[in-house]
């Protein structure tokens, strides 16, 4: 399941799930300059989440690396979907949902470039 969110919905009161900004860095490779930004908005990526058993759910950043995401009370993982070949950590990423809240989190990932 994919959930596509716009920035214009208004969120109910009662809504339990997860919502946030994904970010990566280093933004570009070599020394941070200081008239650059060192990390930038994870634009358009997909993402799993799991609790112990299985997957419950999967999201997709967008353009400014923001998501939200209605899942039950619990204990989830979150990480990238498939896996990326090569260098960088982009999860996965521990956070505890309660009932009748949406959980702000804000997640950086590694590109791996330096």
């Amino acid at each position: 399941m994919t959930v596509f969110i716009s920035a214009g919905q208004t969120p109910s009161s009662s809504e339990t799930g997860i919502e946030g900004v994904v970010t990566i860095s280093p933004a570009q490779p070599g020394p941070t300059r200081a008239d650059s930004p060192g990390s930038k908005p994870f634009a358009n990526a997909a993402f799993v989440v799991a609790n112990e058993k299985s997957e419950v759910a999967s999201f997709t950043t967008d353009d400014q690396g923001r998501f939200r995401i209605s899942v039950p009370p619990g204990h989830y993982k979150v990480s990238i979907k498939g896996k990326r070949p090569g260098i960088g950590r982009y999860g996965p990423f521990e956070v505890d949902v309660v009932p009748g809240k949406m959980t702000r989190v804000q997640w950086d990932c590694d590109s791996g470039i330096r």
